[in-house]
């Protein structure tokens, strides 16, 4: 993907400046035309020609010496004409520089307008005057691409492998087949780059390693595969020396021209790494073809649509069809231009590469925009903060490297927790079990990935990923396996749930979040009173996930036989058996369903929901999104599936299981409290896609976020007040939308704890009393059949709605409350009621109805959300 140089300065400052310091005194001077003059080729060219040539420069900028559109010939006819009036009709040497390019892949129509066709209006208009030499910048990659020890020749096959290679090799076919008088010199040049500009692929992987974006660690190709460069004064000085020697040349001339040496993909992220990062063994991992297509293209598609006025650079720069040319190696056989025309390169990419960085480092804004790829937001939250974007990542790596030191403890933890499964089979006795082989593998993997954990290489703390992985199997194991040991259960939750705290839990948390989520940015949501993320917010779920992980825990081992009863203080089983309602209802055919105890199942969701709910701090909405979405993933459909078996278990099973009636209300009121972080999440990550961010890199690594003006009000009388308590000795006060404050009483915590982002105002309190009711009119009013199903099912419909309503972002949903309250009265005419059930259901509907209209209280400021909170 090489053979032209991008830069995005189009000062016109700089082009004014560049034409007014061109010599007026022309009549000693050989005349050179230029197209593409006012590029940035071009221009570099026109000043370095300048000396001993009159430069005429044609293009279609107002800043040309003679505009002109290459697409019209009668534009074309025009120029030459006025070229010819103005400097006679004897010209040295026409360098045609002027072309199409994207990295798009696609088959735009203007690379057959502009470079082809261009090409010979161009041509046709050159008849009118007298050309010594007609100069052609191509690309090498016209040539089919070659492998690792392979040289291409200009006698090599040609063979281009997209649309700008494809017109250029076109262009050379119209060159060939028009220039009957003229002699022509077509130059196949290789990736340009000098000492602040590189070839778009270069200059990509470059940022991408600087970034330590995840996508700097996977090639899809052969990476010892390379492409040859050439440096902008290598270029200059080959342009000149074809001018130079034009009546010494053939009439037709083709010309490979790059550097000679070749460095691998592999070796170019070694020397990047260890120019950028001080890593010189930076990893690079194979990535299925198929696989790195699929994800080039989800990306592609999944970029916000941006305005022309938003300066925020280009889309995606790795395109799908980029995944069929990542193995094409390009090393060129220079011997015919070094023979013909003496030119040799004098700079190697192996020796600038550290001068390209050098500048990147120095000024990476700068840097950026220069290349033309998009500015990441870090860069610009730095700047505001009057830091150079180096500083900011050097400050975050400084901050990491510090915290893993701090934590350097955790690994060895871990590696003596694997050395404990290594001998827990034999000392728990269940060692002539599947267990004992799992516990084993699982122990040896643990001591391996804890180890490698040790260093804090970006490579080997994706190991702590790896802890988390067999932690979480070590807690599935028991399940799977059916383990009839008691012992291995309890080991196996226990170790599982240690070694993915010690892996996970402890900070700095593995290599994902980016510099900007974690050294910029507010704590609180733009629009916000409160951080939904803060401890505060998190423990009322975490609390209630011990209480269904302890409930669910103790069924399990009923299920796995490990005790022969469970308690159940209220409901028995059927006549003909000696099982109460609990055991009735987890030994049912719809628990057996299920390939693993379903019990146990959810004892690893409520598990999970704890570890995950500990991990990030107060700005995980917008420094973990991923985390945050899969938190609510594990509550929301775990609630919902709690619901459906607390729905199932009178109208199916025809008995109640107190235990799973407390796990479910448990389950059921973490779902108002996790609603607003992931508000928060998602308005966070339509705000970066608005701003042209990429959102699934986001999604995954955080960003910085717009600051919130309420936070930094706060933040100040916060700090007014503990400077005011200071002064008179007293303990700093809460204030529940700052940090959480442990400094206070149990009960203010409490409170703080509850209330937070959560309320019950008294309409919502009489839908959930109405709902409660509706579930036990078995007992309340001794129905049976279909009817008492029906109110069965409606009330927890209306309890589930109610309880959720009660999260103040998900007020609105109790509207579906309306829905519910008419079907109460309507089912007892379809299902032929008596008059009692009548009543009560249309009272209750009606009741229903009427609390479901008003909003209620609504105690905090939710952003552009507010105004959906109705």
């Amino acid at each position: 993907m090489n053979g032209i140089w991008r830069r995005t300065i189009n000062s016109k400052l700089t082009e004014q400046a560049h034409n007014n310091t061109r010599p007026q005194s022309t009549a000693a001077k050989n005349i050179v035309l230029i197209t593409g003059a006012t590029g940035n080729i071009g221009r570099a060219l026109s000043e370095f020609l300048a000396a001993d040539f009159r430069v005429v420069g044609l293009d279609r900028s107002e800043y040309a010496d003679i505009t002109c559109d290459i697409t019209s010939p009668k534009s074309m006819d025009n120029a030459i004409l006025t070229v010819k009036e103005r400097f006679g009709e004897r010209v040295a040497a026409v360098i045609h520089l002027a072309a199409y390019f994207d990295f798009t892949g696609e088959k735009s129509p203007l690379y057959d307008e502009v470079n082809v066709k261009g090409t010979k209006n161009l041509l046709d208009a050159l008849t009118q005057i007298n050309v010594e030499h007609f100069i052609y910048a191509s690309t090498m990659l016209v040539h089919k691409p070659g492998k690792p020890g392979e040289l291409i020749a200009e006698q090599s096959p040609l063979g281009p492998k997209w649309a700008y290679p494809e017109s250029k090799a076109n262009a050379e076919n119209v060159i060939i087949d028009h220039t009957s008088k003229t002699p022509f010199t077509i130059l196949r040049l290789a990736g340009l780059y000098d000492d602040e500009v590189a070839v778009p692929t270069l200059a990509h992987q470059i940022s991408r390693i600087y970034e330590r974006n995840p996508k700097s660690v996977l090639h899809s190709g052969d990476s010892q595969a390379g492409q040859a460069f050439i440096h902008r004064e290598d270029l200059l000085d080959l342009f000149k020396a074809v001018i130079t020697k034009r009546k010494e040349l053939d009439s037709q001339n083709i010309f490979l021209a790059g550097e000679a040496s070749v460095i691998s993909y592999c070796e170019l992220q070694h020397q990047i790494g260890k120019q950028i990062h001080g890593e010189s063994d930076w990893a690079t991992f194979s990535v299925p073809e198929p696989l790195a297509k699929v994800g080039a293209w989800v990306e592609d598609r999944s970029e916000p649509v941006i305005p022309d006025d938003l300066d925020e650079g280009e889309r995606p720069f790795i395109k799908p069809f980029m995944i069929d040319m990542a193995s094409d190696h390009y090393e060129l056989n220079i011997e015919k231009i070094e023979h013909t025309l003496g030119w040799t390169p004098k700079h190697r990419i192996q020796t600038s590469l550290p001068k390209l960085i050098h500048n990147l480092k120095a000024n990476p804004i700068q840097w950026y925009e220069n290349n033309g790829i998009k500015v990441p937001a870090w860069f610009r939250a730095a700047k505001e903060k009057n830091m150079n974007p180096e500083e900011l990542r050097e400050q975050y790596e400084v901050k990491y490297l510090e915290a893993h030191k701090n934590s350097i403890w955790a690994p060895f933890v871990n590696m003596g927790l694997g050395a404990w499964l290594l001998s827990s089979p034999f000392t728990l006795g269940y060692n002539a079990s599947a267990m004992c082989i799992s516990d084993i593998v699982s122990g040896v993997l643990v001591c391996i990935f804890a180890c490698m954990s040790l260093s804090a290489k970006p490579l080997y703390q994706l190991s702590r990923w790896g802890l988390g992985v067999v932690a979480m199997w070590l807690m599935f194991a028991p399940l799977i396996f059916w383990t009839p040991s008691a012992a291995a259960y309890l080991n196996n939750t226990i170790i599982g749930g240690l070694v993915f705290g010690f892996a996970l839990l402890v900070r700095p948390f593995p290599r994902l979040v980016s510099p900007v989520a974690s050294e910029t940015g507010p704590s609180i949501p733009p629009g916000w009173e409160f951080s939904p993320s803060d401890w505060f917010q998190r423990l009322p779920i975490i609390l209630l996930a011990f209480v269904g992980f302890f409930i669910s825990r103790y069924l399990t081992a009923y299920q796995l036989e490990h005790i022969d009863s469970v308690w159940e203080p209220f409901f028995g089983g059927a006549i003909d058996n000696a099982k109460n309602g609990t055991e009735e209802i987890i030994t049912s055919s719809v628990s057996k369903a299920w390939p693993v105890p379903d019990a146990g199942l959810g004892a690893l969701t409520y598990l999970l929901e704890i570890l995950t709910g500990v991990i990030g701090s107060r700005n995980r909405w917008r420094t973990m999104p991923w985390l945050v979405l899969f938190f609510g993933f594990m509550i929301i459909p775990l609630g919902a599936i709690s619901i459906t078996f607390i729905i199932i278990q009178p109208i199916v099973l025809d008995t109640w299981c107190t235990l799973c009636l407390i796990a479910a209300v448990a389950m059921l009121i973490q779902i108002p409290y996790s609603f607003d972080e992931i508000v928060a999440t998602i308005q966070f990550l339509k705000r970066r896609a608005q701003a042209g961010q990429p959102w699934m890199l986001i999604l995954f690594t955080g960003d910085t976020d717009e600051p919130n003006k309420i936070e930094e009000e706060m933040a100040n009388a916060s700090r007014e007040k503990q400077s005011s308590n200071a002064k008179h000795g007293l303990l700093p006060e809460s204030n529940g939308n700052q940090a959480d404050n442990f400094a206070q009483s149990p009960v203010k915590i409490f409170k703080e704890c509850a209330l937070g982002g959560v309320t019950l105002p008294w309409n919502l309190a009489v839908c959930a009393i109405l709902g409660v009711w509706l579930m036990f009119t078995r007992i309340t009013l001794n129905t049976t059949g279909a009817m008492a199903n029906a109110d069965h099912l409606i009330g927890a419909l209306i309890l589930t709605i109610t309880i959720t309503a009660c999260a103040e972002v998900m007020r609105p949903i109790r509207f579906v409350n309306i829905f519910l309250g008419m079907a109460l009265l309507i089912t007892p005419f379809v299902l032929s009621a008596g008059i009692i059930s009548i009543l009560a259901s249309g009272v209750a509907g009606l009741a229903i109805i009427a609390c479901s209209l008003p909003k209620g209280s609504i105690g905090n400021k939710y952003g552009s959300w507010s105004s959906y909170i109705v």
